[in-house]
């Protein structure tokens, strides 16, 4: 039988975070999440969706020059599929990232794809939700992601790097929570404490705000 997902949307647009930034991009955004992060900005992706065959998603993207894919929710780790997926796409030789919660297991995702996960900060309202044995499923090409909302998110995810010692197992990410952390007090957070962090914004929303399928 031919293995399908449940997808919300495939769009191509510039990716707005991680070391590919700027770079155009082919994401394929699975539907479901278990979480419920108070800042995020995909909830349309919580239900819904349409059951689309993995062939079919394979055909669609094709139709796109680049060689960069995102997958991304939701949490796409809530669909046990999404690993079929991940394998095909790399075996036609795309680079592909996913974009995780950290909240569900990542040690069967294909060792050609690059990881993008979340620690969940305090403010996030999901911190219990963090499965930490994920950490050790972090490679130096991996990335983690810290989206701080305010001072003692900063803190909390300083006192992580220390208390897990990821400086050098993976890329750390600190990014502001829009509307909710002055993106310039966090550059200078970082500066000031001289973090071994790379800082970010979210390019997407510069470009287009809140506009979703960009």
């Amino acid at each position: 039988m031919e293995k399908s997902v449940r997808l919300t949307e495939i769009f191509y647009s510039l990716q707005g975070e991680s070391k590919t930034t700027g770079l155009p991009t082919v994401f394929i955004r699975l539907t479901g999440c278990p979480l419920r992060c108070q800042y995020c900005d995909t909830s349309y992706a919580f239900t819904g969706g349409e059951a689309k065959s993995i062939a079919d998603i394979l055909k669609t993207v094709a139709t796109y020059n680049t060689q960069y894919i995102t997958v991304t929710g939701g949490e796409p780790l809530s669909q046990l599929v999404c690993l079929d997926l991940l394998v095909q796409l790399a075996d036609k030789g795309y680079q592909v990232s996913l974009e995780t919660s950290g909240a569900v297991d990542i040690s069967k995702v294909d060792k050609r794809i690059t990881k993008v996960m979340d620690l969940k900060t305090p403010a996030s309202g999901e911190l219990s939700r963090n499965l930490y044995e994920n950490l050790a499923f972090l490679e130096a090409k991996d990335q983690l992601k810290f989206v701080i909302c305010n001072q003692e998110d900063y803190q909390w995810s300083k006192q992580q790097i220390i208390d897990y010692n990821l400086v050098g197992q993976c890329e750390l990410l600190f990014s502001p929570a829009v509307g909710q952390q002055d993106a310039t007090e966090l550059a200078e957070w970082i500066l000031r404490d001289q973090l071994q962090v790379r800082f970010q914004v979210q390019l997407h929303k510069i470009l287009w705000g809140d506009a979703t399928g960009v």
